[in-house]
């Protein structure tokens, strides 16, 4: 079997995994999240944070938003890019930010430029994920929109005094795998966390 349909099958096996929890599961999956994450170095000094609305099952983000905040967090949405196709922008979200469906229906504010944030001026971003393994590699939902964004930070940090942007994946405890099919293209994660766990993972 091709990588290609080997990642397809893991996809859609895990995404009906986690489409199955029950409201209470995912309820209860969110609150733990919080509890995981609020204590973290990697939260506490972060001000500018990336984060992303929950669709088809994914870890409710909610009680996390709200909760960062509360502490007075600067929080960012991604925007898929206005002139560049398969990349993603991060906007400023607040609690009055007015949302609309994207083409894959999933909330986004209004564009506005005076609002976005640079990808490597972000001290934190919180990513998506449909499967990971015990290395820090994530599998994705195939359009690849976070694998070719973050790989502008890689290019971003090469000096010395750049600013160094934290990244967690965030997943149920369903969502790990023995081991994700890797393309030449897919960015491992330093550090995922589930409502259970948080791994770290050196980084690559």
């Amino acid at each position: 079997m091709s990588v290609l349909s080997s990642r397809q099958q893991l996809r859609q096996h895990i995404r009906a995994l986690r489409r199955s929890l029950s409201v209470e599961q995912q309820q209860q999956a969110s609150m733990d999240l919080v509890q995981q994450l609020l204590p973290r170095p990697e939260v506490q000094q972060a001000q500018q944070i990336a984060l992303y609305l929950t669709n088809d099952g994914e870890l409710d983000t909610t009680p996390l938003i709200q909760a960062l905040w509360q502490q007075g967090k600067s929080l960012y949405l991604p925007l898929l890019h206005p002139v560049v196709p398969g990349y993603l922008v991060f906007q400023l979200y607040t609690p009055d930010t007015v949302l609309k469906p994207n083409q894959f229906g999933i909330g986004e504010p209004e564009l506005n430029c005076s609002l976005l944030c640079p990808v490597s001026q972000l001290d934190l971003i919180f990513t998506p994920l449909v499967a990971f393994d015990s290395l820090g590699q994530r599998l994705g939902m195939g359009g690849g929109f976070y694998d070719r964004t973050l790989s502008q930070l890689s290019s971003d940090t090469k000096s010395s005094d750049a600013k160094k942007t934290a990244l967690i994946g965030l997943a149920h405890d369903c969502q790990h795998v023995e081991s994700v099919p890797v393309e030449a293209w897919d960015i491992p994660l330093p550090a995922i966390c589930t409502p259970t766990k948080f791994r770290c993972f050196s980084e690559q």
